[in-house]
C-alpha cells in the first residue's frame, strides 16, 4: 500500500542525509516520531515530480529499478515462516526512496544525490511474543543504497533483495541486525498481478493521486533465520508489493488498512480500505483477487466487508489499533475471520505504524478455508 512521507518526514530525511554519510539511526529518546507521516497530506510542493495520471505499460527488468522522477517508491516484502518443529515467524523487509527534488543537479561530488532510501526490517517471533525492529537510511550516492534497472536488485548498505541469477526468481534476500537476521531464498508460483487499471491504482478522485503499483502474490521461500544465538531453518510463503507515485492522501482522508491473505485453496486478496476524518469508508477502496487458475478480479469498496471485532492499546504509543477483523466478499461466498500472530506488532521507528502477521480461519462456499497474511494500519492516534 501507498506509503506517502509528510512534509515533517521529508525534513526529517533531509535533516539526516545532510548529517550523516553513514546509516542514520536515532537514539529512541531523540527519534521525532511522525504517527500520521504515512498517511498525511504531502505538504512539500509536488511540482516537477512526475504524476500517474493514466495506466501505461510496465517493461520487466528495467520497472523493477527505481523510478527517480516519482518523489516515493517500495520495495515491500513480507512473509510468514515456520520451522521444522512448526514454531511461526514473521518478517517484513521493506526499501523506501525518496526523492528530495524533481531533478539531480549536476555535482563533482560522488556523495552528492536527490535520492534517499530507507529500509524497516521486522521479526515476528510468536512462541516468545516478541516482535523485533530495525531501520535504516542512507543516501543513494557511493551506491550505498540504490536499485537497478537491469536485473532485480535493490539494497541499503547490507540489506539487499537480489535476483540469483540471469531471471527474476529466484529471488536472495538478506538483512542482518544485532539481535535477528534473515537469508531467504523466494520462487515465484503466480504471474504478476497489475492492480486497478492495469497496474495504475487510483487512491482518491485528484487527477494524479494515483501509484503504478504491482505484486508477486505467492513466493515459495527458504531459508534461515536468526534470533540472538539460534538459527531456524524455515519455510514458508512470502509477498511482494511494488509501487511508486507522487501522490497524498485527500485532505479528507485519514489512513487505511491494507490486506495480503494468501489461502489455503492456493488464492490470494489483496485490498486496501481508505478511511475517511469522519469514520467512514472511501469509494476509491480497492483490491484484487487472485484465484487458483491465475485469473484476477478486480474487488471494489461495494464487494468487500470488513468488519472490526477486537482492538488492542499499544502500550509504547497509547495508540489503539483493530486488533481482529471479519472480512468477507459476498459474491464470492467467503467469509474470513483474521487474528494477529500477536498484537504487539508495531513499528516505533522514525515512523509510527502497525504491520504484522496474521492468520486467517474461515469458510468460503460453506467449507472451511484458512491462511496467513499481513495487515498494515496507518492513520492511527
Amino acid at each position: 500500500m501507498n506509503k506517502r512521507l509528510s512534509g515533517v518526514a521529508f525534513k526529517v530525511l533531509a535533516l539526516l542525509l545532510l548529517t550523516l554519510s553513514d546509516v542514520a539511526v536515532l537514539p529512541a529518546e531523540n527519534r521525532p516520531f511522525t504517527e500520521n507521516a504515512f498517511s498525511a497530506p504531502l505538504t512539500a510542493p509536488a511540482d516537477g515530480f512526475a504524476r500517474v495520471f493514466a495506466p501505461r505499460a510496465f517493461h520487466f527488468p528495467s520497472d523493477h529499478g527505481a523510478h527517480n522522477t516519482y518523489r516515493t517508491e517500495w520495495w515491500y516484502f513480507t512473509g510468514n515462516l515456520a520451522d521444522r518443529e512448526g514454531r511461526n515467524f514473521g518478517y517484513q523487509l521493506t526499501f523506501f526512496r525518496l526523492a528530495l527534488t524533481p531533478d539531480s543537479l549536476p555535482s563533482k561530488s560522488a556523495w552528492r544525490s536527490n535520492q534517499v532510501y530507507m529500509a524497516h526490517f521486522t521479526v515476528t517471533d510468536v512462541k516468545n511474543q516478541k516482535f523485533y525492529t530495525a531501520e535504516r537510511f542512507s543516501r543513494a550516492g557511493l551506491s550505498l543504497a540504490g536499485a537497478r534497472a537491469d536485473k532485480y536488485q535493490v539494497w541499503l548498505h547490507d540489506w539487499s533483495a537480489a535476483s540469483v541469477g540471469t531471471s527474476l526468481f529466484p529471488l536472495r534476500i538478506k538483512a542482518v541486525h544485532a539481535d535477528f537476521t534473515i537469508d531467504l531464498q523466494l520462487n515465484n508460483e503466480k504471474p504478476v498481478v497489475l492492480h486497478g487499471d492495469k497496474g495504475m491504482s487510483q487512491k482518491s478522485s485528484e487527477p494524479g493521486n494515483a501509484s503504478y503499483y504491482y505484486s508477486f502474490t505467492r513466493l515459495s521461500t527458504a531459508g534461515e533465520l536468526t534470533i540472538g544465538n539460534q538459527t531456524f531453518p524455515v519455510s514458508g510463503l512470502s509477498w511482494m508489493d511494488r509501487e511508486w507515485s507522487t501522490s497524498a492522501l485527500s485532505h479528507n482522508q485519514a489512513g487505511w488498512d491494507w490486506f495480503s491473505l494468501q489461502l489455503s485453496d492456493n488464492s490470494e486478496i489483496m485490498y486496501y480500505q481508505l478511511r475517511l476524518k469522519n469514520g467512514a469508508t472511501d469509494p476509491h477502496s480497492a483490491g484484487t483477487l487472485v484465484k487458483d487458475d491465475h485469473s484476477q478480479f478486480f474487488l471494489d469498496e461495494e464487494r468487500v466487508k470488513i468488519q472490526v471485532l477486537d482492538e488492542w492499546t499499544s502500550p509504547h504509543s497509547a495508540i489503539t489499533y483493530p486488533s481482529q477483523w471479519r472480512l468477507t466478499i459476498p459474491d464470492q461466498n467467503l467469509k474470513l475471520n483474521l487474528i494477529p500472530l500477536i498484537n504487539d506488532q508495531e513499528l516505533n521507528l522514525s515512523y509510527r505504524y502497525w504491520e504484522g502477521a496474521v492468520i486467517v480461519r474461515g469458510k468460503k462456499d460453506d467449507r472451511p478455508i484458512t491462511g496467513m497474511g499481513y495487515v498494515e494500519l496507518t492513520g492511527y492516534r
